[in-house]
């Protein structure tokens, strides 16, 4: 069988069981879901033995050590994959709910039911976990689930997917609600995103060239971010204690994450008074700064400052760089983030209330923050128990994506009998 009737016989299956899954109660899939994470606890040891020959692989290939640290099963890690299966569990289940319900004059209620999207296709990189997170969101949401994990973690998603499959057979739901592509062929993917006689939407998740390529080639619609081009804006009314923690934050907490800051920008009022001590925090951390002109005549020879360049505004390092821009004030602040961020996290530190109103409804951005580190962009942090990707589109979902954000709405009519005149 080749690549392309693989792939279509997936999609049939997946269309059937997004058929099945919707008839399921929140208790049918709270069991399925319960029941995978004890398989997956009961073959731990298995989980650990493969992925530990991905781990082998990916050495043998020349991956980076934070590669093989995404790729990696820890201990903690592993916990935490099966915890968050627990959370799931415990999160509230959208789908049926009903809102917005009201009597027209004729006597006609109308209302808006969430349901679900019914076939998700979830292509990502690295993180075997993700695995899990996607297939637990999307039963947990009553669609059914295609994924597609990178070749680099073969061992580990093949493992899960047979505990996925053997707890689907004991339950009550179709063993198809679930399914992972086995093949590591890159033509998998290309067939997977055109598929839209079967698969509703598409959920990228991994570097910027993978999530061009969908952009470009998929005929269905996709959920994703290309870029975490973030910001912190510290205002001239900014308290300076705060915004020092923040700064320090939201770049040094962990660099290699989408809603890290890669530019900050200062207010030129009180650009001299803190730039200095953040320098040096910075520095202290590892971090090589990218200013401009005024940045490095008030950093002077004190502190190692390249000149950032045109193409550094618009840079997502992913790493240990920072881009440095000493601004008028809030106007050029928002100016600069609208032309160069890319709509994904933007933060202001501020002590003036007029200012953060400003920017939360000028800053075009799928989140936008007061007195916060970007870092907090994440669905966990927002209390969604978990989230499938960010999304900075403007449609359907935007920000991070939890289980509401794999559903949609129908209206639904509640009539007496009624007919139009």
């Amino acid at each position: 069988m080749n690549i392309r009737e693989y792939i279509l016989k997936m999609g049939q299956a997946a269309k059937l069981a997004s058929v099945s899954i919707r008839r399921a109660d929140t208790n049918q899939k709270n069991a399925a879901l319960t029941a995978i994470g004890e398989e997956i606890l009961d073959q731990r040891q298995y989980l650990m033995v493969e992925n530990e020959k991905d781990l082998d692989a990916g050495r043998a290939n020349g991956l980076s050590d934070a590669m093989l640290d995404r790729l990696a099963f820890s201990d903690a890690g592993f916990d935490a994959m099966v915890e968050g299966l627990a959370q799931v569990v415990q999160l509230q289940d959208p789908v049926g709910e009903i809102s917005d319900l009201a009597y027209r004059p004729n006597g006609l209620q109308v209302g808006k039911m969430r349901t679900p999207l019914g076939v998700i296709g979830i292509i990502y990189e690295s993180r075997p976990n993700v695995t899990i997170d996607a297939a637990s969101l999307c039963l947990k949401s009553g669609n059914a689930t295609i994924l597609r994990g990178g070749s680099e973690a073969i061992y580990s998603n093949r493992a899960l997917s047979e505990c996925i499959t053997k707890a689907l057979l004991g339950s009550d739901l179709h063993k198809s609600v679930i399914q992972l592509v086995q093949h590591t062929d890159r033509d998998a993917v290309g067939e997977l995103v055109k598929l839209d006689k079967y698969v509703d939407v598409i959920v990228p998740r991994g570097g910027k060239g993978l999530i061009e390529r969908i952009g470009r080639e998929a005929t269905i619609p996709v959920i994703k971010h290309l870029d975490g081009i973030c910001h912190v804006f510290i205002d001239d009314d900014a308290d300076i204690e705060r915004a020092v923690k923040i700064a320090i934050n939201a770049k040094t907490q962990r660099f290699a994450v989408c809603n890290a800051m890669e530019t900050l920008l200062v207010a030129a009022p009180i650009a001299s008074d803190i730039l200095p001590g953040l320098a040096t925090q910075y520095q202290d951390f590892g971090v090589e700064l990218r200013g401009c002109d005024e940045t490095r005549k008030i950093l002077g020879a004190s502190h190692r400052v390249e000149v950032a360049t045109q193409e550094d505004w618009g840079t997502e390092y992913l790493g240990p760089v920072l881009s440095v821009k000493v601004v008028d004030g809030i106007d050029s602040a928002i100016e600069h983030i609208n032309e160069y961020g890319s709509n994904h996290t933007d933060t202001i530190v501020t002590e003036n209330y007029t200012k953060g109103r400003r920017f939360i409804q000028e800053v075009d951005s799928s989140s936008v923050i007061i007195n916060a580190s970007t870092r907090f962009a994440d669905g966990f942090e927002y209390g969604l128990g978990a989230e499938i990707g960010i999304s900075t589109d403007k449609l359907h979902a935007r920000g991070p994506v939890g289980m509401e954000g794999l559903t949609s709405q129908k209206y639904v009519v509640f009539g007496d009998g009624q007919i139009r005149q």
